[in-house]
């Protein structure tokens, strides 16, 4: 599962992250099969119907916060972030990262890593960015990366950022291009990371997702 954004919807009915090209996929199985639904679509994991409206929608995603879902309490932060309201961002990240939500667990590492929404802490920062990374977010790996940089630790900072290439990340890797550039990365070290990050990305890849892409040009 891509970590863009731009790539996944979230189903509000199920909290299930859906891949643009999955989810294209789902709608050309039931167009082709005329599954006749009372609406256009229906969910690919839980096959209930694709609510008409926000209002419908809206109704589901709060039945889901209200279940304790981590999926549905990180967005729910992430719409409390854009807002500017922090601290409930802090509020329901803590939740959802307190069930395991590794993209909460990375929201709420940032939090505290630059001061929003609560005190600015280093060791707590570090701390949720580790259970992230962990969890597999190759952005809390990266960040990680960065603390270890900026606090002189090269050595640790450079695996964080091979093990974050190897999981797709674009910044991860353009650290490591200036890295060998400065002396700091072998030959070798640099052309295995950029095999291991265009690896990552091709896994992403399927045609139904290139058809998405091209669509949204």
């Amino acid at each position: 599962m891509p970590l863009d954004f731009q790539k996944y919807g979230t189903s509000s009915c199920c909290s299930k992250k859906i891949c643009n090209g999955c989810n294209y996929a789902n709608q050309m199985r039931e167009a082709e099969k005329k599954l006749g639904h009372s609406c256009p679509f229906s969910c690919p994991f839980c096959r209930k119907p694709v609510p008409l409206t926000k209002g419908q929608g809206d109704k589901q995603f709060l039945k889901r916060i209200a279940a304790n879902d981590p999926v549905g309490m990180h967005l729910k932060g992430i719409h409390q972030y854009l807002k500017g309201d922090y601290r409930s961002a802090f509020e329901y990240y803590t939740r959802a990262a307190e069930l395991g939500d590794a993209a909460a667990q990375y929201e709420l590492g940032r939090l505290y890593e630059f001061g929003k929404g609560v005190e600015k802490d280093e060791g707590k920062a570090i701390h949720f960015l580790e259970e992230a990374a962990i969890g597999g977010h190759p952005s809390a790996r990266n960040s990680l990366g960065l603390i270890e940089w900026d606090n002189g630790n090269t050595e640790r900072a450079l695996k964080h950022f091979f093990i974050a290439t190897k999981l797709g990340d674009d910044d991860s890797i353009k650290v490591l291009m200036e890295a060998f550039r400065n002396g700091l990365v072998s030959k070798d070290d640099l052309a295995s990371a950029l095999r291991a990050h265009q690896a990552a990305v091709d896994a992403t890849k399927s045609p139904q997702r290139e058809v998405v892409e091209a669509l949204q040009l």
